[in-house]
This record gives C-alpha cells, structure tokens and sequence, in this order.
C-alpha cells in the first residue's frame, strides 16, 4: 500500500457522515477487545456480577481518556488501543495474588515504563530482545493463556453439556479462520465484531441456557468513582514478574507505532515514539490506580488502513467519546457483558492463534514463510495443546465411540492441520509453498 491510496490522512477531518461510520468501525474493534479482556480479567477477581461491571466501566473509562490523550498529546496517530495481552498472562499467573498487590505492580510498572522512555535509557534495554527473544515470548504468551481459554470454553450449565460446549467452540473457530480467509475489506478487519454476535447469537439457539442474563440494578449515567481505586500493597516478587511484563509490552508498544510510520511516514517519528510510550506508562500508572487490565497499542491498525484508506486520527475522536459515554451507564455495561463464555473462549483462542502465527512469523519470515503458513501450523498446535489439558471426567462425557479420538490432543491437532492445510486454507498455503 502506498500513501496515494490513503484517502484521509493523519490530521485530515472526514465529512460527518464517513466520520461516524468510521468512528464506529473503531468503536467495535476496541469494544470487542473490551469485552473479551475485561470479562475474563474480572471473573478471576470477582463473583458479584456488580462488581464485575464497574472493572469494565474503569476499563472503557481509561481506553477512552488515554485513547483521546494519544491522538491529541501522544503519538498523534491512528492507533487501536486496548488491554493488553502480557498483562493478562501477568494477572493470571499473580490470580492467587492479593489484588491490590496486582494492580499496585501494574501502576510501578507503567511509573519504570515512563521514566525509561522520558529519559531515553529504553532504548538500551531493547536491545536485549533480539528476533528469536521477541519470537519466543509472543509463542510463550499464546501457550500461557491457554487454561484460561480451556475454562472459557468449557463453561457450561451442566456437566453432560461440556462436549456439546467444545463442539460449539470448535466450529466457531473453524468458521473464524475460513472467514478470514474469504472476506476482504472491512468485513476482514472487524471479523472479531461479527464473530462476537454471530457467536452470541449461535450460541443462544444452539445452546440454550450458555447464555448470561445479567442485569444491571444501577441507573444510567450511576457513577464507578465511588469505588475506583486499588489499594497500595507491595509484593517484591510480583512487581518483578510484572516488570518483565512491562519490557515486552514496551516492545509491542514501539512495534505498534512503527508499524503505522512506516506506512504513513509522518514527520518528526522519532518524537511522536517518545511521546507515545510515555503516555503509554503513564496510562498504566493510571490504570493501576484504578485497579484493572493496563493498555498498549495495538498493531492490528495497520491492517485496517491498508482495507479502508482511512488514517485520520480524528476518526477515532467519536469512538473514544462513546466509549466515555458507555463507561458512565451500567444498564450498557450489562448488556454487552451477556457475551457467553464459550464465545469469549473462542475468540480468545483465535487471537492466540494469530499471536502464534505471529511469534513464528519473526522467526521465521524472512525465508518465504508467509503468515497463512504460519497460522496453519499455529492454530492446530493451540487446539491441540487445549485438547491435552482437558479434565479425565470431561473426556469420559464424550460418546464413547468419540473418547479415544475427541481426547487425544495429537490426534485432534493433525486432523485440524489436514483440514487446514488442504481445506479452509489450501490456495493460499500453495501459493506460500
């Protein structure tokens, strides 16, 4: 893609209406990533479904602010920003952890990530992530996820529904990467969007009583200041494991904005960087004092250029406003949170997938190694590695002509890469080969 086919630049202002249409193509990439990471992250620290919507009116609330604070002070670039995964896998390992010791680490990891970055010194500690260094964590962070993903998915109303539930999700994902590979444009790039209602939807009819039916007691517009904020605790050893954290999700970071310089080439880069991943700490001290997930930039953007044309920053202007919007109305909040888990799951595991792909992709792509080559061996090693971790009396549910086969993780991944290879993604693992 070249700049002549960029129909709105950096700093240009669409007509209103390509404006709002915009601005909700970036509102549903963002939400959707919302939705997925703040519904995981908030179950494993409560139960109390209230409880559970105020994190995810603090985190619509935070991507808001520090999405509009970019676009204007930071990098001043069409960026997606969202929760990011590294600190995900953080949060999951501390689950056991007090909370306020997680999110204390979070916020002294987003204060180390802003001075290193305000004093230049960060570019010293980059230079310990060489390719292979960057290659093996986003593999290692695709592989930590996957209990998560397999408790996501095998969420059901009843035992006797768990294989019924792994079915669903197993035809999700395959439906997911075959659309992937057929849609083209913006269909394409808000695939997770239509995955998310599609699935929901699905899974209704398919599934009955998967489905939440949570509702929300607060009135619109209730305020989450009254509870906004974690408490000071501090764990040596979790604020360790939470800086190494912090270094790749600076690497993702600096990734991201490069990514959209390249494309775009605006001037005075090296300063927009800077700026950027300063406010990109500063973000997380904020989000640490709020107590949820903290936020990265998201290199997906590029992509969703390159299909629209459409790189003007101020494009996100009406997505971050809604979003502030939502943030300040629990009865929403409640809504979008009836998402079923096994949905979640799903999405979840095809993000990993990409991530997977990705991590082999720098490893390994500068010897004609396409992503498409990457994913077919990504998304089998994932579904296998979910088969492997499931529970003895989850493969005793299974039909028992289906036993030996549904619970072998070998057998599952092989069948998934035939079908991969010489199915859903044939053409272009030809072309690739």
């Amino acid at each position: 893609m070249s700049l002549s086919d960029i129909r709105y630049n950096i700093d240009d202002q669409p007509p209103p209406i390509a404006l709002l249409l915009f601005g909700v193509q970036w509102l549903a990439v963002m939400g959707v990533a919302a939705i997925i990471m703040g519904k995981v992250v908030a179950a494993l620290h409560y139960t109390d479904p209230a409880a559970q919507f105020l994190y995810m009116q603090k985190l619509l609330f935070l991507i808001a602010v520090s999405l509009i604070a970019q676009i204007f002070i930071g990098h001043r670039l069409p960026l997606v920003l969202g929760p990011a995964v590294i600190l995900l896998v953080g949060i999951i390992s501390s689950a056991q952890e007090d909370i306020n010791a997680i999110y204390s680490s979070i916020m002294i990891g987003g204060l180390c990530l802003t001075v290193l970055c305000a004093s230049g010194l960060f570019r010293y500690v980059a230079r310990l992530f060489t390719a292979r260094v960057v290659a093996t964590i986003l593999i290692l962070i695709a592989l930590t996820i996957t209990p998560t993903i397999l408790k996501l998915v095998l969420t059901a109303p009843g035992p006797g529904r768990v294989p019924a539930n792994l079915l669903f999700a197993l035809l999700l994902l395959l439906t997911m990467i075959a659309c992937d590979r057929l849609l083209k444009g913006v269909w394409r790039s808000t695939l997770l969007v239509w995955s998310l209602i599609g699935g929901t939807l699905a899974c209704a009819w398919l599934l009955p009583g998967t489905t939440a039916t949570y509702q929300s007691g607060l009135p619109l517009f209730a305020s989450m200041f009254s509870q906004c904020t974690a408490g000071l605790s501090v764990n040596p050893g979790l604020i360790l494991s939470f800086l190494i954290c912090f270094v790749a999700l600076a690497i993702n970071d600096v990734g991201s904005i490069e990514s959209i310089g390249r494309l775009l080439e605006p001037p005075e880069m090296e300063k927009r960087l800077t700026r950027g991943m300063v406010l990109t700490g500063l973000t997380n001290v904020a989000a640490g004092l709020l107590g949820v997930i903290g936020l990265v930039n998201f290199s997906l953007t590029a992509g969703i250029i390159a299909s629209n044309g459409n790189a003007s920053r101020i494009s996100f202007l009406p997505a971050a406003l809604c979003l502030l919007l939502v943030a300040f109305m629990p009865p929403v909040v409640a809504f979008v949170w009836n998402v079923p888990a096994v949905v979640v799951g799903t999405i979840l595991l095809h993000i990993m997938g990409m991530q997977l792909a990705a991590g082999l992709m720098v490893a390994f792509g500068t010897s004609g190694f396409t992503f498409q080559d990457a994913l077919i061996i990504s998304i089998p090693v994932m579904v296998s590695v979910i088969v492997s971790y499931l529970p003895p009396e989850v493969s005793m549910s299974f039909p028992r002509l289906l036993a030996p086969l549904a619970s072998n993780g070998f057998v599952v991944g092989t069948l998934t890469v035939l079908l991969l290879e010489h199915v859903l993604l044939r053409r272009t693992a030809e072309a690739g080969s």
